[in-house]
């Protein structure tokens, strides 16, 4: 029988027939697969399942997924780990404040939804607590990504604001939510869908960094139609499976200007004649979206994988 993917453990799956959900593990062969992920069945994916007992199975194959995005394994740099698959769309969560989410991770998620041709709307949440100061961030932040048409909402479960624009974009739709722990994903859906009682923790005072609540990713059914799929808060977000020179590939406004430089192997960095860097000047491309860019450049030259804390 075919289901799908609904929670990942690692080495169980609740998988969802037609009969219900059921527990399962994977058939041997599967993992000499020649699959370089460290999770060759990921949330999402729908699968084929031989019945084992009246209450477990057995994933025998993986359908062909329809996209897929994926980060490097935390524990093993030359590995990668599949978030999810079969998506709609990703939705990502950032804060400015509590804790602050900054630009170049924004980018990076973005770079990578882009690779596996996943659209992305932007959430900034918790809009209640910034200053002016963040609220300008908010202005600017908000006109870059709309420029380069990615949907942006603002949103505060506090208030209660921007929460029938969120609900609307997850309707009908297999989401994933991103985005670092503690800006406020568990409580954006706990709203949305109040009977699935996600569990959500306060942000550490010491270091201004959510903690982490979400373990395994995991796929619920929305009532209003819809799937959304609950990932842990990711620290960092490093290149993936990227070259140098494919980086700008995947940044829409510097892929829409290389076609105007001089040289057709441009890596928009020293060379002259730049048309990216003629933009960057002229205030037409954002300086922070070229510095994602560029700290792209670097990590993949060698000097190591971005985290979040490289840039407090």
């Amino acid at each position: 029988m075919t289901g799908r993917v609904f929670k990942s453990t690692g080495s169980f799956y609740l998988v969802k027939t037609e009969d219900g959900l059921m527990n399962c593990r994977i058939k041997g062969k599967l993992r000499l697969a020649g699959i370089k992920s460290t999770n060759p069945v990921a949330v999402g994916d729908f699968v084929e399942v031989e019945l084992e007992n009246e209450n477990e199975g057995l994933i025998t194959s993986i359908k062909d997924r329809k996209n897929y995005i994926v980060r490097k394994s935390v524990n093993l740099s030359k590995r990668t780990h599949i978030i999810a698959a079969n998506l709609d769309q990703a939705v990502l969560i950032v804060t400015l404040v509590s804790p602050k989410t900054f630009t170049q991770f924004i980018d990076r998620f973005l770079a990578a939804a882009e690779a596996y041709s996943i659209p992305v709307v932007i959430v900034f949440n918790k809009v209640d607590l910034y200053e002016e100061e963040e609220f300008g961030d908010l202005l600017f932040l908000s006109q870059v990504y709309q420029d380069l048409g990615y949907e942006v909402l603002h949103t505060s479960a506090e208030n209660k604001d921007g929460l029938e624009d969120f609900s609307a974009v997850l309707k009908g739709k297999t989401s994933l939510l991103s985005g670092h722990s503690g800006v406020g994903k568990s409580t954006l859906v706990n709203i949305v869908q109040s009977n699935l009682e996600l569990k959500t923790k306060p942000v550490s005072d010491s270091h201004d960094q959510g903690q982490h609540t979400t373990t395994f990713a995991e796929m619920y059914e929305l009532d209003m139609g819809g799937f959304i799929v609950d990932s842990p808060g990711i620290k960092g977000f490093g290149t993936v499976n990227m070259k140098k020179e494919e980086i700008g590939d995947y940044f829409k406004d510097i892929f829409s200007l290389s076609g105007s430089c001089k040289f057709n192997n441009c890596m928009h960095l020293e060379e002259p004649h730049c048309a990216v860097k003629k933009a960057l000047e002229e205030h037409k491309i954002s300086f922070t979206r070229y510095e994602s860019y560029t700290s792209m450049i670097k990590e993949i030259e060698g000097e190591g994988m971005y985290r979040t804390d490289n840039f407090a």
